[in-house]
């Protein structure tokens, strides 16, 4: 598929308030010889990362249902690969507002999600938000709706999770959800999202080596 999708595709548009899921493989065994932490203290490793896709994992390409596009950022396959390697879910956490405003359909979100997963490996879970601002929906970022759905899949602890964003949204949501967050500031990232942070990181495998190692008492910007 090229080309961007077409506007209007009214019948795309959402009729639940509730958010999109995609399953993935579980991805929760630990692999032969994996070096997993262990411990459930407040410095044990988390039961899942959560990533945000546009801006975090990808290039930023506003309302974009064309897979030939996607772009990882910078260390991205190796921060996502060191978070499998210990046998921990990773899943992506995304707001699609293009669905709602009439941009995107379904498909173009699949296949978007199918060329990251070609590009990054899979992803145990995805959990979608295809609403708008004005929709009232209870998953939205910053509501804490994608975090908790994610969480519900995977069957693991809300506050037992880190999320990994780009912007003050990202965040949001995992302090409403019970849940650490940690920023990746980007050119699009506002000074005072990053001032506001209470743990920021240079990069996405910074980030991770911050969520895994660093525990919930350190590495704090």
């Amino acid at each position: 598929m090229t080309g961007r999708p077409a506007a209007r595709d009214r019948g795309c548009a959402p009729s639940v308030p509730y958010p999109w899921l995609i399953d993935g493989p579980a991805l929760r065994r630990r692999p032969s010889g994996a070096e997993r932490p262990s411990g459930a203290g407040p410095d044990a490793p988390p039961e899942a990362v959560f990533f945000d896709r546009d801006g975090t994992l990808i290039a930023d390409v506003p309302y974009n249902g064309d897979p030939d596009l996607v772009a990882p950022l910078p260390t991205a396959r190796e921060a996502v690969a060191t978070v499998r390697a210990l046998g921990i879910p990773v899943g992506v956490l995304s707001n699609q507002s293009g669905v709602s405003r009439g941009l995107l359909t379904r498909r173009h979100v699949e296949a978007v999600r199918a060329r990251v997963e070609d590009l990054l490996g899979p992803f145990a879970v995805w959990a979608i938000c295809p609403h708008g601002p004005d929709d009232g929906c209870v998953c939205r970022k910053p509501a804490p709706g994608l975090v908790h759905a994610a969480c519900r899949r995977l069957g693991v602890r809300p506050d037992r999770t880190v999320l990994i964003g780009d912007i003050a949204a990202d965040l949001g949501a995992a302090r409403a959800a019970g849940a650490r967050g940690i920023l990746v500031p980007t050119a699009q990232t506002r000074p005072e999202e990053t001032a506001e942070a209470r743990e920021t990181a240079p990069d996405l495998l910074a980030a991770v080596r911050q969520a895994l190692w660093a525990g919930r008492t350190g590495a704090a910007r």
